[in-house]
């Protein structure tokens, strides 16, 4: 790497050596990045600063009113909340403009972007400012009672700033009405940290997903430019916080790289999303398999004259969820399978290419292969999915890198099947991950959760099919003396888990069971327990 940008040195000291990341590949010419390389000067200042760039239910944000906040917020974190380029910055909030405003800022101030949902408790936060030693925090005012309790457990804070949604009545906002405009962004390298992504792995330890600027464009221009083949003006939404860089990918970066507009929900659903279709134009929409499912019975009664393409990704899209969709709608999706480690999707279909029920080929500027349980790669059948590309697994200080990264090649967790056409046809995780909705659930850490109630001696997660969910978490649990099972008692535990990690985690069944099955070394067998069921 040329010259350094970043002051704080703390993210590249701790990424695994050279000879443990992945093999990177940049074959395709648009990916030949400049040595130096801001991504949000590339996303936001490159295009016409008249066209629209945001639009929700509380107002429109052009591309020059979206440029001239976020240069106001990087301008802010620097002269009075003392940002050094590579510092860690936390951002809590829904998707909505300001958020992003303040996305850019951190970028073209120098900083590492931190996203989070707004949905994770006080644990989870600490978890993350201490892991990432986050110096400085933007935060939703209407989230911040929990931040404010993980915030006092982690105490890596120096500065915290509070906004009000896109009201535009907060603190930051009126700070920054005596900002001066304009700022000259840091720039920064293109191979320096741009963002943390974190995400959990099966042992609900999280796992911090390092991405550079480069990392940043490269989804939008591989994914993006040669499958879903963009235009200027459309408008796109999608169901994912930006805190999933599936999300970040669909409703900031591919938008903004081509000229389209991002149509943000706050509090996304199928309803929702079916109301922001007909009230907004959307022509673009992003969601996991679920969500398609559940809109098809509405479809009738709203407008979708406007849309023309969609994505899913998030978990496996089901032949016939893609069947159902196509025949009420007549567009065909377009499946895709990403990672948080990956950034964004690299293996899908679209237009004539798209097999129903297959995930699809290699995106152009990506290698896929599934290798056998010896790690070499099959020419075709079924095997563990590896990839290589011009994105990778870089995890911030966690020795788990040696299980994503084998010979070059990222190694999902995900089996797949690998036929003589180049498709790839999804089998099952091979871990004890659960998808439920799009959204990874690691078993462990709902277990941990459940232990913290006193009527749980033990308990086991699992993963069990759903209709509506693809997967949904269920618990065995062993109950402690002096507790009786019940609809009482499991309501309860439901709660307790929904106040102590993301609520969207919580086990959907509990089975009271007297015993859990084990091997002769008392291993757990979850394998009894998903066929219990």
């Amino acid at each position: 790497m040329g010259i350094s940008a970043h002051i704080d040195s703390f993210v590249r000291d701790r990424l695994s050596p050279a000879d443990a990341q992945p093999e990177f590949l940049f074959d395709l010419p648009e990916l030949q990045y400049p040595e130096q390389l801001n991504a949000a000067v590339e996303l936001i200042e490159g295009g016409n600063r008249d066209r629209l760039a945001i639009v929700n239910d509380t107002g429109s944000w052009t591309y020059g009113e979206m440029a001239d906040l976020s240069d106001r917020i990087a301008r802010l974190l620097v002269e009075e909340e003392g940002l050094a380029p590579g510092n860690r910055v936390f951002l809590r909030g829904p998707n909505c403009a300001m958020l992003f405003a303040a996305w850019l800022g951190v970028l073209k101030a120098g900083g590492v972007a931190v996203t989070t949902m707004p949905v994770l408790r006080a644990g989870e936060i600490a978890t993350i400012l201490k892991r990432g030693e986050v110096s400085h925090a933007i935060v939703d005012a209407r989230s911040i009672e929990e931040f404010e309790a993980g915030a006092r457990q982690a105490g890596t804070l120096k500065s915290v700033v509070s906004y009000q949604g896109d009201a535009g009545d907060g603190e930051l906002e009126m700070r920054l009405q005596n900002m001066a405009s304009g700022f000259a962004a840091v720039a920064t390298h293109r191979d320096e940290p741009a963002l943390i992504a974190f995400t959990s792995g099966t042992t609900g330890q999280p796992k911090a997903c390092v991405q550079y600027h480069r990392d940043v464009l490269a989804p939008a221009d591989s994914f993006a430019k040669h499958i879903l083949k963009p235009q200027p003006g459309e408008r796109w939404a999608c169901s994912a916080p930006i805190a999933f860089t599936f999300g970040l990918g669909m409703l900031l970066i591919f938008p903004w790289r081509f000229g389209g507009t991002a149509v943000t929900i706050e509090k996304p659903g199928p309803a929702p999303l079916l109301t922001a279709i007909a009230q907004h134009g959307v022509t673009r929409l992003a969601t996991a398999p679920t969500a398609y499912k559940a809109m098809i019975a509405d479809l009738a009664g709203h407008d979708m004259s406007s849309l023309k393409h969609c994505v899913s990704a998030g978990e496996h899209l089901p032949e016939a969820t893609w069947r159902a969709w196509h025949e009420a709608t007549g567009i065909a999706i377009v499946d895709g399978i990403g990672a948080t480690e990956m950034m964004h999707i690299f293996i899908s279909a679209s237009g004539p290419d798209i097999r129903p029920g297959a995930t699809g080929k290699a995106v152009p500027g990506y290698r896929a292969t599934v290798l056998d349980d010896d790690n070499r790669p099959r020419q075709t059948g079924t095997g563990r999915l590896a990839i290589k590309g011009p994105t990778g697994c870089r995890y911030l200080d966690d020795p788990r890198q040696s299980d994503y990264v084998v010979d070059g090649w990222n190694v999902t967790g995900d089996t797949y099947r690998f036929d003589e056409e180049g498709y790839f046809w999804f089998v099952s995780r091979s871990d004890d991950m659960i998808i439920s909705s799009g959204y990874n659930i690691a078993a462990p850490e709902v277990e941990n959760a459940l232990y913290g109630h006193p009527a749980v001696q033990e308990c086991a997660v699992v993963g069990v099919p759903c209709d509506e969910r693809g997967s949904a978490v269920k618990a065995f649990v062993v109950l402690a003396n002096d507790h009786n099972p019940g609809k009482k008692l499991a309501g309860e535990l439901q709660d307790h888990v929904k106040a102590t990690i993301a609520p969207y985690k919580y086990p959907r069944e509990i089975a009271f069971v007297d015993a859990l099955p084990k091997s002769a070394t008392g291993k757990l067998q979850r394998y009894l327990l998903r066929a219990a069921g």
